[in-house]
């Protein structure tokens, strides 16, 4: 009895530590915004259209449908020469021509 008291509270343990542990994360991603537009070329941090996979796939600086994580409130005032606004967008866009 004494040893599953012990297994039970370490389970316990473990789990309130793995919980706590995630707060930190989730707080950290609320304060960023997907901003597509802005990332260089091999350096966005997700989505980047058809034929690629994810992070660091993008084929062209300021890709239109790659996107990279920003702090909250500045995408649209990080500049994008491929956006029709001239700045990052919350949505993919259509790229402007050049």
């Amino acid at each position: 009895m004494n040893k599953a008291v012990t297994t039970t509270s370490l389970a316990l343990a473990l789990s309130a530590a793995l919980a706590v542990a995630a707060i930190p994360m989730t707080a950290h991603a609320a304060e960023k915004d997907k901003c597509f537009g802005v990332a260089l070329k091999g350096k966005n941090d997700c989505k980047a259209g058809a034929g690629t996979s994810c992070a660091g796939t993008s084929k062209v600086d300021y890709q239109s449908n790659a996107w990279s994580m920003v702090p909250k409130g500045t995408c649209e005032q990080t500049t994008s020469p491929t956006s029709p606004t001239g700045f990052g967008q919350l949505q993919e866009f259509k790229a402007k021509s050049a």
